[in-house]
């Protein structure tokens, strides 16, 4: 069994490098956001798994923040939404040959998350993503949480968040990493349940906001997990 799902992790794992190939391919060509959207949807529909919904999205929300699990989330959000989505990751996956590049054509941005300029140049190219109508969408985790618990979120969120003013929709995925472990090579095909939480206008004189944000987002997850045994 386990065999079986190596297999299925290197097919899956195949089928969004291709996905990422399509995407390079047909950017210029497509309006946009397509190419990202049909690069998501080539994902969801060749691996098999689909989305289930619940609460409702905020057309007015331009920044979206979601919880991490796996590599599948960014397919699982993009094709969840109409929006333009520009993702915030951090640098080093930028300059991957190959997979850099399916980051640069969108516009997404990256970071350095412990350096000070890299901050700096954030809240720039954040301005300018709002400027062209993208929503900002980023995991305040900052990397794949998948034991079931989110990690202390990374304060670059707040910091934009506030500069802006943005109206802020948190997103909780459930289990993503208990269909597709990029550590465990683990793939299976399922259903997936993503949770629009009311949205916000983020408020700088509220300093712990991102932090009790993180714990609503901690309890509509571990309350969904309790009620619904196919998430187990």
């Amino acid at each position: 069994m386990k065999i079986f799902a190596n297999i299925s992790w290197l097919i899956a794992t195949i089928i969004i490098f291709v996905s990422l190939t399509i995407l390079i391919l047909i950017f210029h060509i497509v309006p946009q956001p397509m190419a990202p959207k049909i690069s998501a949807w080539i994902i969801r529909l060749s691996t098999f798994f689909c989305v289930e919904i619940e609460g409702t999205e905020d057309p007015e929300a331009n920044m979206i923040l979601l919880n991490h699990q796996s590599d599948i989330d960014i397919a699982i959000m993009e094709t969840s939404t109409k929006k333009d989505l520009a993702w915030v990751a951090k640098k080093e996956l930028f300059d991957i040959p190959f997979f850099g590049l399916a980051l640069k054509l969108p516009n997404d941005i990256p970071v350095e998350r412990e350096s000070k300029t890299s901050l700096v140049k954030l809240v720039r190219d954040v301005k300018k993503r709002l400027d062209m109508g993208k929503t900002i969408t980023m995991f305040p985790e900052g990397t794949r949480s998948t034991k079931g618990k989110m990690l202390p979120f990374k304060m670059g969120a707040k910091m934009i968040a506030d500069k802006y003013k943005l109206k802020v929709q948190p997103v909780v995925i459930m289990q993503s990493a208990k269909y597709y472990n990029i550590k465990n090579y683990y793939y299976k095909p399922g259903r997936i349940k993503l949770i629009y939480m009311d949205s916000f206008i983020a408020d700088k004189t509220n300093q712990d906001w991102l932090k009790n944000l993180r714990e609503k987002m901690q309890k509509v997850y571990d309350n969904e997990l309790a009620n619904n045994p196919s998430h187990r």
